[in-house]
């Protein structure tokens, strides 16, 4: 990697609706596609219960009604990004990087594998070992996944990003979906709480996270803002 580095900006955003987030996304895309912005971004989302499905996926994995989900108090959308159904919530940090892609990596598999790499690191500091498995996206513990990849890109400038599981009530994962598609038998969800038995502070996880993605991304961290995404 380029001993380049460009700075980045972090908001955070939480009790966030999915859709607010998704056009959060769309407006810094714009804004950086126009020039209006020097650095790139990078949104931390805590998000209020939904389900989404990539553009890999076909529906098939959706255990539920539409009216079932909204008794549960779950949207439910149809997202650009790769990857196929998941569930996004409470106790997870949802994290869209907007960034340059040509400012280091053209390939988009690359880009998949380097936000891999930034969780991987995240987990190494914690002592817990994780990794990837073939054919698969994300980050695993042994066979279970606690960090989902979806990405998408416009112009070499990315956005969607990475779920990582930080606490969230991972029975919410298998009540209206099958995960990603992937059948219990094949590996199931876990969450860094499940791994330590720990409590944690989300706002607290923010910096060591994004310390480890600017580990394997040429950017600089310099704190991050609590952003209103009511404005």
């Amino acid at each position: 990697m380029s001993e380049m580095r460009y700075p980045c900006k972090i908001l955070v955003f939480r009790d966030i609706p999915y859709e607010q987030g998704l056009n959060l996304q769309k407006e810094y895309l714009t804004a950086i596609k126009r020039g209006e912005l020097d650095e790139d971004v990078i949104l931390f989302c805590e998000h209020r219960p939904v389900i989404t499905l990539g553009r890999s996926g076909d529906g098939s994995c959706l255990l539920s009604s539409p009216e079932e989900l909204e008794r549960d108090g779950f949207d439910y959308l149809e997202v650009p990004r790769g990857g196929d159904i998941t569930y996004h919530g409470t106790g997870q940090w949802t994290v869209y990087p907007i960034l340059r892609l040509e400012r280091f990596c053209r390939d988009l598999h690359r880009y998949m594998r380097t936000l891999e790499q930034g969780i991987i690191n995240y987990l190494a500091e914690q002592d817990i070992t994780g990794g990837r498995r073939d054919g698969l996206t994300g980050v695993w513990v042994g066979r279970d996944k606690i960090c989902a990849v979806g990405v998408a890109v416009s112009r070499w400038i990315s956005w969607h990003g990475f779920a990582f599981n930080i606490q969230p009530d991972l029975d919410l994962f298998k009540k209206h979906i099958i995960p990603c598609g992937i059948a219990a038998s094949d590996g199931g969800v876990t969450s860094l709480q499940r791994l330590t038995g720990l409590e944690y502070d989300m706002l607290e996880l923010i910096a060591p996270i994004a310390g480890s993605l600017f580990s394997v991304l040429p950017y600089s961290y310099s704190g991050f803002e609590i952003g209103d995404w009511q404005v």
